[in-house]
């Protein structure tokens, strides 16, 4: 049975140095993230991102290792994050890696949206697991 929780986060994201060829530059950040609600938690992670000419689009992905407790249990797992921005219109994939849960998280899966209002960073998470 899926079990819906919505919660706020707080987010460092610390840029790292790019490669830089004479190409459109790839950049790179380092994720330090505090959950708070039913998932209390801290993750760390990577995002590479490349924005392009064109107002408003641009592309990243990312990892982060989520360490703290879901619903009561303890344990960690990995979301893996995929987006994208086409002028605007924005399409965004965050889902947990298959597998990656421990200690009481093993098995966990499951699916993240992330929403920035007036600022403050929210997370909706679906998740299945097991008994």
């Amino acid at each position: 049975m899926t079990t819906h929780i919505n919660g706020l986060f707080d987010v460092k994201m610390s840029p790292q140095a790019a490669d830089e060829d004479g190409e459109a530059a790839i950049g790179r950040m380092l994720l330090d993230k505090q959950f708070h609600g039913e998932l209390e938690a801290r993750s760390k992670g990577q995002m590479l991102a490349h924005m392009t000419s064109t107002q408003g689009s641009a592309g990243y992905v990312a990892m982060e290792k989520v360490v703290g407790q879901l619903g009561g249990r303890k344990g960690s797992f990995v979301l893996q994050h995929s987006g994208t921005m086409n002028r605007g219109e924005a399409m965004l994939i965050l889902t947990v890696v298959p597998d990656s849960g421990t200690d009481e998280l093993e098995g966990l899966s499951g699916s993240m949206t992330i929403t920035v209002i007036e600022g403050k960073h929210h997370y909706g998470f679906d998740y299945d697991l097991p008994e």
